[in-house]
């Protein structure tokens, strides 16, 4: 029989018909002895669902699958848990009637599965009896697995009032799982969002949310060691470090992973870097969220966070620092101190997310006639030329361009931190590697750009005038900035300043050290 593909992810995805295995078990069986009700949060694409049919597979004690595995020895296979499998995965959900039906059907489902003829009733009643039910008919405590358990409701993230319509039919369902401890042995909600306690889990206290357990930051994702040893000759002469760079580094307080889809898909691509996981699915709805927030987008290199703001939200009550964590594309760089609460330091994870999210929000920062692409072509031609003055010319040709009706439209005149976030955008997103907030011994560099053998210090200043008062490059200066990089690279120092009445730069001062 062939294996079930026991781990994470892409277990059992097919490289030139072999099939590659990541063995996670052994985390599986400390998680299954250490508690009963548990919550995991984590990103698209990152094998939640593996891992969910991983545990049906293993409770329904179908050893044959998980033989020469590191749970084999450890398992009673004499049990046979009655599993209820709930996925949420498939199909868009509407609105409530239809998530009700669909609710229905995914219990009918496991009822046939399970030999169990459901009553008619309301949807908590043939939960209830599909628990008490298989109980009986297994002699043994049910498993209880709900894959996706927020998608109905991210389904509808921008329609606030259907949102909720959604998450009150969920709280029915989940509902059922409180009290209910002598007839569940195990129970697991995974999602990409944590919803607040009170508005999708009211009394289901004892639910231990691992998002943010160290001892399970690894459960969902390869580690570099599972990466090398597992992957080594799909892998023979990759840039391994470049590999790092692009798809490693997310992080929930443990050992930092990979996403799979990721490295399947450079793996099937033949080494291309190319932003994979980004491309399933445009996040719309967060930039418009980033936009209308006003966000200094410099500030999302280094953006600090209170433990409790992390935890969860709720349809009502969503922040972009917070959507941008829980679905991936920020992810926790540093533990903080802060004060009497406990605080986290987020950043990208990757150069794949850094690179696509920031590309994706000039569209949202710039009208379609501002041509974004082409001008990060010049950008980056300009910045490996140490063409300052070209490159002062297409910046003041791009704000030019955009119309004075976009502004207003938009608000942006209101937007001090406009202009720099739009033009680390462009830096970002034309392909140069970016610092942004680059700590020195004297203060912060704006934005730190390095292009081949050459390194640009900006400094930025929104001015209420309409004349440059050299204050940017007074900056650099003073604060003594360029003596970070005085390694023998090319160092360029540049003041550029935005004028708000006049909409473009107005000070555009460098010099070559």
């Amino acid at each position: 029989m062939k294996k079930l593909p026991i781990g994470i992810s892409t277990l059992s995805s097919i490289l030139n018909d072999d099939c590659v295995y990541v063995d996670k078990t052994a985390l599986i069986h400390q998680l299954v002895n250490s508690g009963t009700y548990y919550f995991l949060s984590r990103p698209r694409r990152f094998g939640k669902s593996l891992l969910v049919d991983t545990l049906k597979e293993l409770f329904e004690g179908n050893e044959p699958l998980f033989q020469g595995l590191a749970i084999h020895p450890l398992w009673d296979w004499t049990k046979k848990h009655p599993v209820i499998h709930i996925t949420f995965n498939d199909g868009v959900h509407t609105d409530r009637a239809q998530l009700d039906t669909f609710i229905v059907g995914q219990l009918k489902k496991n009822a046939e599965r399970l030999g169990i003829k459901l009553q008619e009733g309301l949807i908590s009643q043939q939960f209830v009896q599909l628990i008490e039910d298989s109980v009986q008919a297994y002699s043994q405590p049910a498993v209880v697995l709900i894959d996706e358990y927020d998608k109905p409701i991210l389904d509808q993230i921008n329609n606030p009032a259907r949102a909720a319509e959604l998450r009150d039919s969920l709280k029915n369902l989940y509902s059922v799982l409180k009290g209910r401890d002598k007839l569940l042995n195990f129970v697991l909600l995974t999602g990409v969002s944590k919803f607040s306690q009170v508005s999708l889990f009211s009394g289901l206290n004892n639910l231990n949310d691992i998002t943010l357990d160290a001892r399970y930051s690894a459960l969902c994702g390869y580690t570099q060691r599972e990466l090398e040893h597992n992957f080594r000759e799909h892998l023979a002469g990759a840039d391994m470090p470049r590999v790092r760079e692009w798809y490693n580094g997310y992080n929930w307080l443990g050992e930092s992973v990979y996403n799979p889809f990721d490295i399947l898909l450079f793996i099937d691509k033949g080494q291309q870097f190319r932003s994979y996981w980004f491309e399933t699915a445009t996040p719309s709805f967060l930039l418009k969220l980033l936009k209308s927030g006003r966000y200094y987008l410099p500030e999302l290199e280094r953006f600090k966070v209170h433990e409790t703001q992390l935890g969860s939200f709720d349809v009502d009550k969503m922040t972009a620092e917070v959507l941008l964590f829980q679905t991936g594309y920020l992810t926790i760089h540093k533990t903080l101190q802060m004060g009497n609460q406990l605080g986290f330091e987020l950043g990208y994870p990757n150069i794949e997310v850094k690179l696509s999210l920031n590309t994706h929000l000039l569209s949202e920062l710039t009208p379609t006639s501002s041509h974004a692409a082409q001008v990060g072509f010049k950008i980056y031609q300009a910045l490996a030329d140490g063409e300052l003055e070209a490159l002062h010319h297409i910046l003041n040709a791009f704000f030019a361009s955009i119309p004075y009706q976009w502004y207003t439209n938009n608000a942006l005149d209101q937007y001090e931190g406009y202009y720099a976030s739009v033009f680390y955008s462009h830096m970002v997103a034309c392909g140069a590697q970016t610092i942004a907030e680059d700590s020195t011994h004297f203060g912060r560099i704006d934005l730190t750009v390095i292009v081949e053998n050459k390194v640009f210090i900006f400094e930025f200043k929104v001015l209420n005038s309409e004349q440059s008062d050299g204050s940017a490059m007074a900056q650099i200066k003073a604060k003594h900035y360029a003596d970070k990089y005085r390694d023998g690279r090319e160092l360029y120092l540049v003041g550029i300043e935005f004028s708000k009445q006049t909409r473009n730069i107005v000070g555009f001062e460098w010099e070559k050290i």
